[in-house]
């Protein structure tokens, strides 16, 4: 092939290498953009509540708010249920990440405590009844302590069976056999009914100190039929060892209204928390991640529901159930790994991963550089056979067509070189027949001139001889 030629296709070989890097370069670059973009896209973790229009509701909606305008990791996706129970089991069935349940629920076996949503104290009293008023309701002014309740009827506020089932513990603790004292349960917007409804003898709420429940069934009692009895939980330390989502408690006095002073002195009782519950199989990332964002915005859902301002991190330091997620309680205990603990598993991966992309790419290099090297040892060969014809040539003309031949193999192994298609020790070996080729020229130049100069010698005395 002329020395042209080759160039030309070297030329050609060394623009379609270029076109393949350069669409190989755009393909890990859109990798790595997509990589980076998937890191940094928010997580967004669904959350069952309900009912719709609760406080529990509320609370969640204005903590998804906060978090889509403060947040950049995490995100909240509300699911609305009917009530706790029915959150709980979308928690166990894998149909939310997060619920919101009360402790004392039945709950899957693998939920776990995020956070408290707030505390609710068991609050139970009795009226004191009215002067002047009928027999039946002076009897229940009578009820001084939970022992009293035997053969009368407590109401208890909140359709849900966990009020009724926490009853029968409280009286079980107390030495009051359940079957005996009767339960009637009345809606949340049924305070009213409540206080009408002469044939109770006690009443049952479970709420935060400050709730407008409880205060407002306290306050419609009175009004009906006396002031309020308080009556103290004396077992709530016994309640708290034997069952423990309940913990024993001090209702502080005062709390529901000062004038009168309701109760008149702290009196014990038990509470029982409300939940963020996540499964036991969320990342510790993910549930670290939420729980640092919503003590982080928890003043901005507190301006918007007062109901936020019960929300408190978790007790770690003793055993509770369900126990606290282990993302949380890294939080909490300042025991969170870092960045390098959590990845460099991963760092060691992508050094062997770099390690790998290295070597195939070295051996992509080589394959996309097999014709250069091919032809690499075709003009190396080519020069080699110039050597022979070199030191048979006949003329000068013969050797500068010889040494022109070789520039142009030399200029197009030297690009090729520069462009990473040959490798150095090829370069080497390329210098050395090159090398050969210079002492061949050289010598046969040597010799030319040589031969000139004795036919110089011998045809000078043969024409003195002539004349």
């Amino acid at each position: 092939m002329p020395p042209s030629d080759a160039v030309r296709s070297a030329s050609d070989r060394r623009q379609r290498r270029l076109l393949i890097l350069l669409a190989l370069g755009f393909v890990v670059f859109g990798a790595a953009a997509a990589a980076l973009f998937y890191v940094l896209q928010p997580e967004t973790l669904r959350i069952a509540v309900g009912p719709a229009g609760s406080d529990d509701h509320q609370v969640v909606q204005a903590m998804a708010e906060a978090f889509e305008e403060e947040s950049r990791t995490v995100r909240l996706s509300p699911i609305t249920t009917a009530g706790a129970a029915e959150s709980l089991t979308f928690l166990g069935a894998g149909k939310t990440d997060l619920a919101i349940g009360r402790g004392d629920l039945a709950m899957p076996a693998d939920a776990q405590t995020l956070a408290v949503l707030r505390k609710n104290y068991v609050v139970i009293w009795s009226p004191s009844g009215r002067a002047g008023k009928d027999s039946k309701k002076k009897a229940a002014a009578k009820i001084g302590e939970i022992a009293d309740l035997a053969g009368h009827k407590v109401g208890i506020i909140g359709k849900t069976g966990a009020n009724v089932a926490l009853l029968r513990t409280i009286l079980e603790s107390s030495g009051v056999q359940p079957d005996k004292v009767a339960a009637a349960q009345f809606g949340t917007e049924e305070i009213e009914k409540l206080a009408q409804d002469t044939t109770l003898d006690a009443y049952l709420a479970v709420g935060p100190l400050d709730s407008k429940i409880t205060a407002a069934a306290i306050a419609a009692t009175s009004r009906s039929r006396g002031a309020p009895k308080f009556l103290p939980v004396e077992a709530s330390e016994a309640i708290a060892l034997r069952h423990p989502r309940y913990e024993a408690e001090e209702i502080p006095g005062s709390v529901f209204n000062a004038k009168p002073a309701w109760p008149e002195d702290k009196i014990d009782t038990i509470s029982v928390n409300h939940l963020i519950l996540a499964r036991k199989e969320l990342s510790e990332a993910k549930a670290a991640a939420f729980y640092r964002q919503l003590f982080a915005v928890r003043d901005t859902i507190k301006q918007r529901v007062a109901g936020a301002a019960h929300i408190t991190k978790p007790e770690t330091e003793k055993e509770a159930e369900p126990s606290v997620h282990r993302g949380a309680a890294a939080v909490i205990n300042g025991t969170e790994r870092t960045f390098l603990d959590k990845y460099s598993d991963y760092f060691w991966f992508a050094l062997l991963l770099l390690s790998g992309i290295g070597s195939a790419a070295a051996w992509l290099r080589r394959y996309l550089n097999r014709d250069e090297r091919d032809d690499n040892t075709s003009h190396r060969n080519r020069i080699l056979a110039a050597i022979s014809e070199v030191r048979d040539a006949g003329s000068e003309q013969d050797l500068l067509a010889s040494q022109r031949e070789v520039d142009a193999i030399i200029g197009e192994t030297l690009k090729c070189y520069d462009d990473g298609a040959i490798e150095q020790e090829d370069l080497a070996a390329f210098g050395l027949v090159l090398e050969l080729f210079n002492h061949a020229v050289a010598e046969r130049r040597a010799a030319l001139q040589s031969g000139l100069v004795d036919q110089a010698r011998t045809q000078g005395p043969t024409l003195a001889s002539r004349r």
